[in-house]
């Protein structure tokens, strides 16, 4: 199955909140819900927190999955995305600061969509310099991994790595999403404060490029896909 993670940014003159309302109570439910293939969508709204920039690369990140290339495509071609959900693009999103990822997702600590954990932090990464793509991969998946499950209050962790077709004719603009699910902001914020986050942290710089590592805290909001969100 494909977990397509679509990062996106108000457009001019709509505000933070603005663009998280239209997103979640209109474009969500009007148009990207009404596309026959998309399987299971959810909507990652931003959560502010101090220090963060004034004007953030994203203010949130679309979650689609499809079953496959073909369902893709279709769902491309659909009325519903043709005459929907591309037209209604515009007036909440700067289409030019969109940026989309067709991940394969690799579920390291299991845990239920439906369950409490609701927020979750999303860490964005480009491979260092000079390492190959199954290098990163491979390191990723195993050390970084292990290291990651022992954070504390951890209620679930999945890597989705960019699929192979965004390498055809270059370089993707990430290789990696990695998501990290806590009981709610405080549960965070304490295991940031850990040695174990921190231990985390400091083998990521390893084998990753520092500029392109890009971390968001994010609130769900289920469209549909998941028991009793439709």
């Amino acid at each position: 199955m494909i977990h397509q993670i679509i990062l996106a940014h108000p457009k001019p003159g709509m505000s933070e909140e603005e663009f998280q309302r239209y997103w979640v109570e209109q474009h969500a439910v009007r148009y990207a819900a009404e596309i026959p293939q998309i399987k299971r969508y959810c909507v990652d709204t931003r959560i502010p927190r101090p220090g963060d920039e004034d004007d953030p690369l994203w203010s949130g990140v679309a979650e689609i999955w499809l079953e496959n290339e073909a369902e893709q495509l279709a769902s491309l071609q659909s009325p519903e995305f043709l005459e929907g959900a591309r037209p209604d693009e515009p007036k909440w999103a700067a289409f030019w600061r969109t940026v989309a990822l067709d991940t394969d997702a690799h579920e390291l600590v299991a845990g239920s969509d439906a369950g409490s954990a609701a927020t979750k932090v999303l860490i964005l990464v480009k491979r260092r310099e000079g390492l190959p793509l199954t290098g990163f991969r491979e390191r990723s998946l195993t050390r970084h991994a292990r290291l990651t499950e022992k954070v504390p209050g951890l209620r679930k962790y999945t890597q989705n790595h960019t699929r192979d077709a965004f390498y055809g004719v270059g370089e993707a603009v990430l290789d990696a999403a990695y998501q990290l699910w806590f009981d709610d902001v405080t549960a965070f914020e304490i295991a940031r404060e850990t040695p174990e986050y921190s231990e985390m942290l400091a083998d990521l710089s390893l084998f990753t490029e520092p500029r392109y590592v890009h971390t968001l805290l994010l609130k769900e909001n289920w469209i549909f896909g998941r028991e009793g969100a439709r």
